[in-house]
């Protein structure tokens, strides 16, 4: 792959930062969008920081989308940016629109007049589902998204199939399903979970307050999705793919197994369940079906449940021990 060109959006979040690695092994020049913040949080690129091109830039802004395109001339383009918190697209609807979907179609724009050459990459969501029709969910299940940020994200991803039907773009949407690591935000779930697992079995907390614990999510590992992410462009035709397990668990389920690991019995002792943390309209299970990725890429998951929990686990015991980890 030497001598090839990477742009990647959201290049500071638990995906941009395993895929930066990724494309860098496999000798790609790599160019991050980093929106200028007062101090942005550059922890997850530590390990290869020195080697990738930042660039600033910010979904919202045109001129800056078509500069950092033009400057990184890539063969490749891999969207990641968004407002991705499901729970604050609820308070901040019209931000998560701006950013989700409109951003989305911006970073279109730049590249049809830039670089119309270039293989673009949506990381779509299992979000755009929502109320489910049917189970599992594949490509061709409908979408009924059941917050702001599932309608952004479907906005941005009818976008992506205009402008490759209309432009004869290679464009392309990888509907991703649940995909957690170390590098998880502390706001999301599971790494709420297992933050809290990790301070109770040090002794450094005493409860954990979630909201509904029956919601069932497919939970994968980030760095196979960013190989499936890649391995998307690499294919000799734009298309859309689901990217799943195919397992569905409960916040329960998820919450057991998480305990466990920390050697922390009796967990329900430790629970506490608040509604102000239910989502206005609840998306109750998704699970998905990936066989199309595994016929047509080669894909498949090499981490479950278990293991992907026992690794959140302890490298969050490992990092409020002193240590620190960034698997």
């Amino acid at each position: 792959m030497a001598g090839r060109r990477a742009l990647i959006t959201g290049v500071t979040g638990q995906d941009g930062s395993y895929l930066a690695e990724l494309l860098l092994k496999k000798g790609y020049e790599v160019f991050g969008l980093i929106r200028r913040l007062s101090s942005p949080n550059m922890s997850n690129l530590e390990a290869v920081r020195g080697r990738l091109h930042i660039l600033d830039g910010d979904l919202t802004d045109q001129s800056s989308l078509s500069s950092a395109v033009k400057e990184a001339d890539p063969d490749e383009v891999y969207n990641l940016a968004a407002q991705s918190f499901v729970a604050t697209s609820f308070t901040q609807p019209v931000l998560t629109g701006e950013i989700t979907g409109l951003g989305a179609l911006r970073l279109l724009e730049a590249v049809r007049a830039h670089s119309p050459k270039v293989r673009f990459y949506q990381a779509s969501s299992s979000e755009m589902f929502g109320q489910i029709a049917q189970e599992p969910q594949n490509e061709s299940t409908p979408f009924h998204p059941r917050s702001p940020y599932g309608v952004a994200k479907v906005y941005a991803y009818w976008a992506c199939v205009n402008y490759r039907e209309a432009y004869t773009l290679f464009v392309s949407n990888g509907i991703l399903f649940n995909h957690e690591s170390p590098r998880r935000g502390l706001e999301f779930v599971t790494r709420k979970i297992t933050d809290g697992v990790a301070r109770i079995a040090l002794g450094k907390a005493d409860s954990i307050t979630l909201g509904n614990l029956d919601a069932r999510r497919d939970w994968g590992y980030a760095p196979d999705y960013v190989d499936f992410m890649w391995r998307i462009l690499q294919h000799n035709e734009p298309s859309d793919f689901v990217g799943a397990t195919g397992e569905a668990h409960t916040v329960r389920e998820f919450l057991a197994e998480a305990f466990s690991v920390a050697g922390v019995p009796d967990w329900e002792r430790y629970v506490k369940v608040d509604a102000r943390f239910n989502r206005p309209s609840e998306v109750y299970a998704l699970r998905g079906d990936a066989a199309k990725a595994k016929r047509v890429l080669g894909w498949e998951p090499s981490v479950r449940f278990k293991e992907l929990v026992r690794r959140m686990v302890e490298a969050d015991l490992e990092r409020l021990s002193g240590g620190a980890t960034k698997n």
